[in-house]
């Protein structure tokens, strides 16, 4: 990470770790590890960001059908403002299904198929590497609108689906594969604050119209039949 420019590293619901290792082998970057922030579970660990992408090479039906290359994600993210999170799962089975559906899209690292898996540690200096180049040359811009994060958006996918439950959208039970879709494209999007509220505001203006125009029926109904 330090090699690359990258200092803020998250660990989620990681195993008890060996301090005395860790300081023989972290050379001249025992301050990565000395400010890493350690939370009880990823949902925890991602809330405040912005974008959440999950490194996957494993596609399938349950698993996310978006997937970028390290260096198009790397690209990407330097177009969009907003604190990002990369996971990765652990050394031996990557992310699970569950944990992979808490991240807004995948990437994954061509490889050959004769041997697909990469070493955790070889995976992340990909990753680390392609943000590098990306990113190195980018700099800060005076009041640069910044996205919301996973908390927020959340809460906002929630908003939307209980307005459209209001109007009697949902007819079978698929709200919350909604709500995910909707968490997912609001993240890809980078909309602020602002932006997410103008989008509830919408929302809920259609039910106003919906139940104004509902009472204008049934009062019409009422006169007919005077």
């Amino acid at each position: 990470m330090k090699n690359m420019g990258l200092s803020e590293l998250r660990l989620a619901a990681a195993q008890q770790q060996n301090n005395e290792i860790i300081r023989e082998r972290a050379v001249n970057s025992l301050d990565i590890w000395e400010n890493t922030r350690i939370f009880g579970n990823l949902n925890e660990a991602v809330a405040d960001c912005a974008l959440v992408v999950g490194t996957t090479r494993r596609r399938g039906q349950f698993r996310k059908s978006l997937s970028m290359t390290p260096r198009d994600l790397a690209q990407w993210l330097a177009q969009h403002p907003g604190p990002a999170a990369i996971v990765f799962g652990n050394e031996r089975t990557g992310l699970e299904d569950h944990e992979l559906d808490l991240c807004n899209f995948a990437s994954h690292i061509p490889v050959s198929e004769k041997q697909p898996s990469l070493n955790l540690s070889h995976a992340v200096q990909v990753y680390a590497y392609e943000f590098f180049l990306a990113m190195e040359k980018q700099q800060p811009v005076k009041d640069q609108w910044t996205a919301m994060n996973q908390t927020d958006i959340s809460t906002l996918a929630d908003s939307i689906t209980d307005i459209l439950k209001d109007l009697g959208f949902y007819k079978f039970p698929n709200r919350d594969e909604q709500a995910r879709f909707l968490r997912d494209v609001i993240s890809r999007a980078g909309l602020m604050e602002r932006e997410g509220e103008y989008l509830k505001n919408i929302f809920a203006k259609a039910v106003r119209l919906s139940d104004e125009r509902l009472s204008d029926e049934r009062l019409s109904d009422v006169r007919f039949a005077r």
